[in-house]
């Protein structure tokens, strides 16, 4: 039995606390991108399976889900806090650890997914970090709940409060992100990112690791600084090659990024280095274009070509299905390029989106709803 004192009651304070900033930080980096979680549980959808047993039958409800994720994370983080239904949210954050703490645990082990997206795209955590992490905050979630009733009062009107405006306000939040690009954008393509950098006089850089065979320890060198090391006798005795990478400062910062034709070349580089402006529409499912985002296409073509502004539209369909929809809208004079579905994803959630950029510099993006700020865009 935990002893009803002051120093128990304080334990459980400070722990409520720091488990409650933990979830509206992960919560609020989730709700900002509610479909960047969508996408993370579809991840786990269609990797996870238990016994044979699949989840990817209820990839549908990815979305959803993701939003019920954020808002309870945030709603339990509000009344951990303010200490509102402390019993009902002992319980309800004890049962989310052990959920947490095992599927991490199991990510650690097997790797299947690498990354839980428990701070979405803000904060990259290795599956062992994130293991890490959730064993201490299960510690404090088992301390909450053994001290749930130190000094517990009833204050029903004040706790109802707490819960619905916590349910309702990030709820809005939630959608309202849906339904826009992220308020907040943590991704590469953030709108004033520079993509590539446009100085020629930068060089390609190359460099190369070597392990000290007696202590074990590694050291990266510049390949033109190996020129005098390897002369010493002694140092090439000691030492032996572990790795090599090499560093273009003018490739594009975004990993496994392209834009392809049809023989399947790659024109990334051209295309978004281009002294001008270049307008791209994202379309990472086909499919899934409705009325209004083809409306957008089409009005967004007209001011383009009326302006001399380059568009393109990069999307992960098959060719003959990206000519058919160009073909069926009456935009089958627009160039059109082929990239991963996960990298448009990355570049823009919308879909369709727009994406200006100019000399390797992102100058704006834009969700299809939004296509009227884009035609009054000043080029």
């Amino acid at each position: 039995m935990i002893k009803d004192n002051k120093l128990n009651w304080s334990l459980n304070v400070i722990s409520r606390i720091i488990v409650g900033l933990v979830f509206l930080f992960s919560s609020f980096v989730k709700g900002v991108d509610p479909l960047g979680t969508s996408y993370k549980i579809t991840e786990y959808m269609t990797t996870w399976s238990f016994f044979g047993m699949s989840f990817e039958g209820f990839v549908p409800l990815a979305t959803p889900l993701s939003v019920l994720l954020v808002v309870l994370e945030f709603t339990v983080g509000t009344m951990l806090i303010f200490g509102s239904f402390r019993r009902l949210t002992a319980w309800t954050l004890l049962l989310m650890m052990i959920f947490f703490t095992g599927s991490t645990l199991y990510d650690a082990l097997t790797n299947e997914v690498t990354d839980c997206g428990c701070f979405g795209d803000a904060i990259k955590l290795t599956n062992w970090q994130t293991f890490g992490k959730n064993v201490v905050l299960m510690i404090l979630a088992i301390w909450i709940f053994i001290t749930m009733n130190i000094r517990r009062k009833k204050r029903t009107e004040h706790d109802v409060l707490v819960l619905i405006f916590s349910v309702v306000i990030m709820t809005i939040f939630a959608i309202f992100n849906i339904n826009n690009e992220p308020c907040i954008d943590f991704r590469a393509w953030k709108m004033g990112n520079q993509m590539m950098e446009m100085d020629e006089g930068l060089e390609v850089q190359s460099f190369v690791t070597y392990r000290n065979t007696t202590t074990g320890e590694t050291e990266e060198f510049l390949s033109s600084e190996l020129v005098n090391k390897m002369s010493d006798p002694e140092w090439e005795k000691n030492w032996e090659w572990e790795s090599s990478r090499v560093v273009d400062p003018h490739e594009i910062k975004a990993d496994g990024f392209s834009m392809l034709d049809m023989d399947m070349e790659d024109h990334a580089h051209e295309l978004i280095g281009s002294p001008d402006y270049l307008l791209i529409v994202t379309i990472h499912h086909l499919d899934k274009v409705d009325e209004k985002g083809i409306r957008a296409i089409q009005q967004t073509f007209e001011m383009a070509n009326e302006n001399g502004v380059q568009m393109v539209l990069l999307s992960s369909a098959l060719p003959e299905d990206v000519q058919a929809f160009l073909y069926d809208n009456k935009l089958d004079e627009m160039e059109f390029y082929f990239a991963d579905a996960t990298a448009i994803e990355t570049m823009a959630r919308s879909n369709p989106a727009f994406v200006l950029m100019k000399e390797g510099k992102v100058m704006g993006k834009w969700h299809h709803r939004h296509v009227r700020d884009l035609l009054d865009y000043q080029f």
